[in-house]
């Protein structure tokens, strides 16, 4: 598929996409009440599944660099639409978890709290660098500007990865401390 469409037209496209998605995220969890009603769902769950998700987006992401790098192209391809689908289908799952639930806050104190503001402080400005990164970076490939795709690739890949695995990073901070007494 050979996209037709100016630099200038696809990153005013991303760049609107990515700053909707951001500040809708932004919106649910710091401005918006939770919803609250006698029907609301159980999605206990939800936060595993986004940490699993989010791992398996790293993994996806890491395969497919390894792959690009020995010469595996298809293999590439493939795990890096894995990463995007599995980074996507979290995206909804987030999304759906926070309008009932609202934000998690952290009931650590001392210096894993500190540890932990930086690593979920690092997370959400990256998350929100990454977004039109990623959709750049797709649309280079997808026009066959495998040249920009290259180059746009090599700071996509490490920031992509270091959101999975933060994400993952905070599900486990935020779900299992305090660490239980031996």
């Amino acid at each position: 598929m050979n996209l037709a469409v100016s630099n200038r037209t696809a990153t005013s496209v991303i760049g609107v996409i990515s700053a909707g998605i951001f500040m809708s995220l932004l919106w649910l969890l710091y401005l918006r009440e939770p919803v609250t009603t006698a029907e609301t769902p159980d999605l206990s769950v939800m936060p595993l599944l986004n940490a699993v998700l989010n791992g398996l987006s790293a993994c996806c992401i890491a395969i497919g660099v390894w792959a690009i790098h020995n010469d595996k192209r298809i293999l590439h391809i493939r795990m890096m639409l894995s990463a995007l689908t599995f980074s996507a289908v979290f995206l909804v799952g987030y999304l759906v978890y926070h309008s009932f639930h609202g934000d998690t806050r952290f009931q650590g104190e001392g210096l894993i709290r500190g540890v932990y503001l930086v690593i979920l402080f690092s997370h959400i400005v990256l998350s929100a660098v990454m977004l039109p990164m990623i959709f750049s970076t797709v649309f280079f490939a997808a026009a066959k500007r495998f040249e920009s795709h290259r180059k746009l690739a090599r700071w996509t890949f490490p920031i992509w990865l270091y959101v999975s695995v933060t994400g993952v990073l905070i599900y486990l901070i935020l779900k299992h401390w305090p660490l239980p007494e031996a």
